[in-house]
């Protein structure tokens, strides 16, 4: 099969490798859809995962199921089927918790094993959810992304009508969205992009704020809510800065979800003086697990969450490294896509 392989920091490789053999409980995955995202650049620059080198990224994948293994219930060849990417032990002190997402040993298809970049995947049998028709192709490629969202907005856990301001307008956009479903308000989203910040308002943004237009983000998003402070910030930048900036913009008694990844042994600076007597909060979210992906699937199909504005293009396979590189230059690409089976590229 034909699969790109980042084989070092940099070094992204478009070859051909055995197609991937799967055991009992696994099935093997023909690759329709695989969107990219921005950890993908990450383990591709080697800021996150460079021990995991060489690897096939993606995770953001759906696929058709190709081959099942012989203890596989429910499925069979042919089937549209989302994987839940989070492979855990399930018996380490925080799997018998029902903390998955802690396990000693936990691993993520895409990002710590071979994953969605690639004309096949295999994956357990357990972790497919099937998509229902109603779904396109590249809708049905969202269902990863909604479940980090998903989980994040579980852990936030914002009241109705409470304010939210979210840092970040890439997959902040989504995060925006959902806070719009959960009958929060108002939802600020901010950022540094025009047409992405457009975008965010057509999903549901109430207030957006670009950081090249105000000389004081913080002092914006109090003057938005009376000098107060909003009730919930979800930071999805990953940068110190960002997190300074969000824990700043929170009022008393509000909380800080922490959602972006920023490079291990950084550190950003906050003053304990604001958490004690300010009675802050803060919680981190770093992925969708379980029936995340079938409530995911579910808010989707009945249109709770609707990601097509984001869509901006989908390219072959062998484009993937040229489209990375675009992402990061063009302004006006959201949500990009490669797909195995196309030869030209399709914009939205």
């Amino acid at each position: 099969m034909k699969a790109q392989i980042v084989k070092a920091p940099y070094q992204m490789e478009y070859t051909e490798i055995p197609v991937p053999q799967i055991n009992d409980d696994e099935v093997l995955i023909k690759i329709k859809v695989c969107g990219i995202c921005g950890s993908d650049w990450s383990i591709y620059t080697g800021k996150y995962a460079a021990d995991k080198l060489p690897m096939i990224t993606g995770h953001e994948f759906w696929g058709e199921i190709a081959e099942v293994g012989k203890n596989a219930k429910g499925l069979k060849v042919g089937d549209r089927v989302a994987t839940d990417i989070c492979l855990t032990c399930g018996t380490c002190y925080f799997c018998r918790r029902g903390d998955g997402l802690l396990c000693q040993t936990f691993t993520q298809l895409g990002i710590h094993t071979h994953g969605g970049f690639a004309e096949y995947v295999k994956a357990p049998w357990k972790n497919c959810y099937q998509i229902p028709d109603e779904l396109d192709d590249f809708t049905a490629a969202f269902i990863e992304p909604l479940t980090t969202v998903i989980h994040a907005a579980q852990r936030m856990d914002a009241v109705i009508g409470g304010s939210v301001a979210v840092i970040g307008c890439g997959l902040g956009i989504l995060h925006g969205a959902m806070a719009k479903a959960r009958a929060c308000a108002p939802v600020i989203v901010i950022g540094d992009h025009k047409a992405r910040l457009e975008t965010a308002k057509k999903m549901g943004a109430d207030i957006t704020i670009n950081v090249n237009e105000v000389d004081d983000v913080v002092a914006e998003v109090k003057k938005i809510t009376g000098g107060i402070g909003v009730d919930y910030v979800l930071e999805a930048v990953g940068t110190t800065g960002t997190y300074e900036q969000a824990f700043k913009m929170l009022r008393r008694g509000g909380k800080v979800e922490a959602f972006g990844i920023v490079a291990q042994g950084q550190t950003a600076a906050l003053e304990p003086y604001e958490f004690v007597l300010g009675e802050k909060k803060v919680s981190g979210s770093c992925a969708g697990i379980g029936n995340n992906w079938g409530d995911a699937i579910t808010l989707l199909k009945y249109g709770i969450i609707d990601p097509r504005p984001m869509f901006s293009m989908a390219v072959p396979l062998a484009e993937l490294k040229t489209a990375m590189e675009e992402i990061r230059e063009k302004d006006n690409l959201v949500k990009v896509f490669v797909c195995p089976e196309l030869t030209e590229r399709k914009y939205f």
